[in-house]
C-alpha cells in the first residue's frame, strides 16, 4: 500500500494594499464615530423631544385648551354684559382683546407659575427619581451641558406655553366675542396697533417675574430625587412673598420681594403711558434673583454624587 505524498503547508498570502487601507479606514472611521458619540452631550432637540412626549406635558397643554372654554361657558350662564365697573372681567367680554388680558390676569400668578415650576424645576428631578440621571452622566454628559439644557428646555417651553396659550385665547376670544377694539375702563378704546405690542411685552414681563421662582424649583430640584418636592418649592415661595407684601410693616423692604411689582403689567392696558419705573425694577429684580439661585444649583449639582 502505497503511502500519500505528504502535502506542504498552503503559504499564508498577506492582504493586498487595497484590503489593508480600506480596513484601516474602516476602523478609524468606527473609532471617530465611538468618540463623537462618547463626547457628544445630550441635545437641545432631544431633550425637547423627550419633555414633549411626555404625558404630564400633554395634560398640562389639555388644561390650557380646556380652561378658555370654560370660562367661556361661566361668563354664558351670567349676564355676560358690561357691568359698569372698571375691572379687567367686566369688560372681558368685550372682544377678544379684552378676554385675552382677562384670562392672563387671572392665570398669570399660579396656573402659568406652576406649569413653569413643572417645566424647569421637574426636569432634573424627575430623571433622579427614575434613577436614569447618572447613567446620563456616565455617557458621558458633562454636568455643566445636562444642566444648561435642562434649563433652557424648560424655559422655552414655558415661553412655548405662554405665547400658545395667548394666541389660542385670542382666537376663543375672537370667535365667541368678536374682534373689536379693546375697552378700557374708564379710557376709551385701545386700537389693536397698540394693543399688540402691549400684549406681547405684558406677555415678556409676566415670563421674566416667574424666573425668581422658576429658579427656586430648579435649585431645589437638582438638590432633591422628589419632583413634586421641586414644583411646590417654586409654589410655595411665591405664596409665602405674596404674604409678605401685603404686610405694610414692612415698608420699603417689600421691594426686594421676588413678587412685588409682578402686576405692572397691568399699567400697559389700564393708562395711556405705563409705568415705566415699576416695570424696570420688576425686572431687575427678578433677574437678579434668578441669576443668583440658577448659580446656586450650577454650584451644588457641579460638586455633588450623584447616586440616583
Amino acid at each position: 500500500m502505497s503511502t500519500p505524498a505528504p502535502t506542504s503547508p498552503t503559504p499564508q498570502t498577506p492582504d493586498s494594499p487595497q484590503t489593508s487601507k480600506a480596513s484601516q479606514t474602516s476602523q478609524a472611521s468606527k473609532a471617530s464615530q465611538a468618540s463623537q458619540t462618547r463626547a457628544r452631550p445630550l441635545s437641545f432637540a432631544a431633550e425637547w423631544r423627550r419633555q414633549a412626549g411626555r404625558p404630564r406635558t400633554r395634560w398640562l397643554l389639555g388644561i390650557l385648551a380646556v380652561l378658555p372654554l370654560i370660562v367661556v361657558a361661566a361668563f354664558a350662564l351670567g349676564d355676560g354684559g358690561d357691568r359698569g365697573g372698571r375691572g379687567f372681567d367686566d369688560v372681558a367680554t368685550q372682544g377678544a382683546p379684552n378676554f385675552t388680558v382677562f384670562m392672563l390676569f387671572v392665570t398669570a400668578e399660579l396656573l402659568l407659575l406652576i406649569i413653569g415650576c413643572l417645566f424647569v424645576g421637574d426636569a432634573v428631578a424627575s430623571e433622579a427619581s427614575w434613577s436614569s440621571l447618572r447613567y446620563l452622566l456616565v455617557a458621558p454628559v458633562p454636568r455643566g451641558r445636562l444642566l444648561t439644557t435642562k434649563l433652557l428646555v424648560g424655559l422655552a417651553w414655558t415661553m412655548l406655553t405662554l405665547v400658545g396659550f395667548l394666541g389660542y385665547v385670542l382666537a376663543v376670544g375672537a370667535i365667541c366675542y368678536g374682534l373689536g377694539e379693546m375697552v378700557v375702563p374708564g379710557a376709551g378704546v385701545m386700537e389693536w396697533s397698540s394693543f399688540s405690542w402691549r400684549l406681547g411685552a405684558a406677555a415678556l414681563y409676566v415670563l421674566i417675574s416667574l424666573l425668581p421662582f422658576l429658579a427656586i424649583s430648579f435649585w431645589v430640584g437638582v438638590r432633591v430625587d422628589a419632583p413634586l418636592a421641586a414644583v411646590g418649592a417654586g409654589v410655595l415661595a411665591a405664596i409665602v412673598s405674596s404674604i409678605l407684601d401685603s404686610l405694610d410693616a414692612l415698608g420699603d423692604w417689600r421691594v426686594v420681594l421676588p413678587n412685588h411689582n409682578a402686576r405692572a403689567w397691568i399699567s400697559f392696558f389700564g393708562q395711556e403711558v405705563p409705568s415705566w419705573g415699576e416695570l424696570q425694577h420688576g425686572v431687575l429684580w427678578a433677574l437678579l434673583w434668578a441669576t443668583v439661585l440658577i448659580a446656586l444649583a450650577y454650584r451644588h449639582f457641579t460638586r455633588k454624587d450623584v447616586l440616583s
